[in-house]
């Protein structure tokens, strides 16, 4: 899909930007990191090796989450920042080239279509690349060795796949059918977790890590997010919870992976 100018974000000049993404020979040195959440936004700076420069920061994710506000909220949040020289994000919704598809935990009507990388690349004014929240966080915490997989339990509910530490293209898993009403987003999560509580939503992860564990057979299991730590049932042991810190860390590597 051929990449068009945002209007929202007038006299957009992406020439200056674009060319240091092209001509960009060595990986950056100070990436900034930035995870996009239906609830908070958060951001670190890292160097090429995912190491913390500059320690994780968060702010609620605003109301309306558009796009425009969205991005101030961004602004806002790294303008103490040190000097970067490249942008990782990684967004809750389906990501292909930079372009927003869906946004179904934010306001998905006004995402449709939105080219989120070049919006970075020129309000920041370094090269961006953006891909899906759970492709990042799993970027960050994966070995790399063998089928391994990613969930975020959060607000909503997001995977992610790799193999040998390379990210697999992404496939919105968490909207397959549950049930004959809900997909897995609406199965597991923040929604239905505060209508049928911890010990129901328990039950129902239960059903839901034997199912993906049938159908992936991965070699490994991360699991994230602000509801991780609610989980209460027996967890096998290639099944690892991890932080939303840990994560974060997979903008460096996203620099790394062609």
């Amino acid at each position: 899909m051929e990449k068009s100018h945002d209007k929202r974000f007038s006299g957009t000049d992406f020439s200056i930007t674009c060319q240091r993404y092209l001509n960009m020979k060595h990986t950056p040195q100070r990436i900034l990191s930035i995870d996009i959440g239906g609830s908070g936004i958060k951001a670190s700076l890292l160097d090429p090796e995912g190491n913390i420069l500059v320690d994780y920061r968060k702010t609620s994710t605003p109301v309306p989450a558009n796009p425009e506000q969205i991005i101030l909220a961004i602004k806002t949040l790294v303008a103490d920042f040190p000097d970067f020289d490249a942008i990782s994000a990684g967004f809750p919704g389906y990501v292909r080239e930079g372009i927003v598809h869906t946004a179904p935990n934010l306001d998905n009507e006004s995402w449709k279509l939105t080219d989120l990388s070049e919006i970075l690349s020129h309000e920041l004014g370094k090269p961006a690349k953006v891909v899906n929240d759970a492709d990042l966080q799993g970027m960050g915490v994966v070995h790399g060795k063998g089928l391994e997989m990613m969930m975020t339990l959060g607000t909503g509910f997001g995977t992610a796949i790799l193999l040998d530490g390379i990210l697999l293209p992404h496939l919105e898993l968490s909207h397959l059918p549950a049930t004959k009403s809900k997909d897995f987003d609406q199965y597991i999560g923040e929604k239905a977790l505060q209508e049928i509580g911890e010990r129901k939503w328990n039950k129902r992860m239960e059903r839901v890590l034997h199912i993906f564990k049938t159908v992936i057979n991965y070699d490994a299991l991360y699991i994230s997010g602000g509801n991780a730590k609610r989980l209460t049932v027996p967890l096998d042991d290639n099944v690892k919870i991890v932080s939303n810190r840990e994560g974060i860390r997979g903008g460096a590597r996203l620099w790394k992976q062609a």
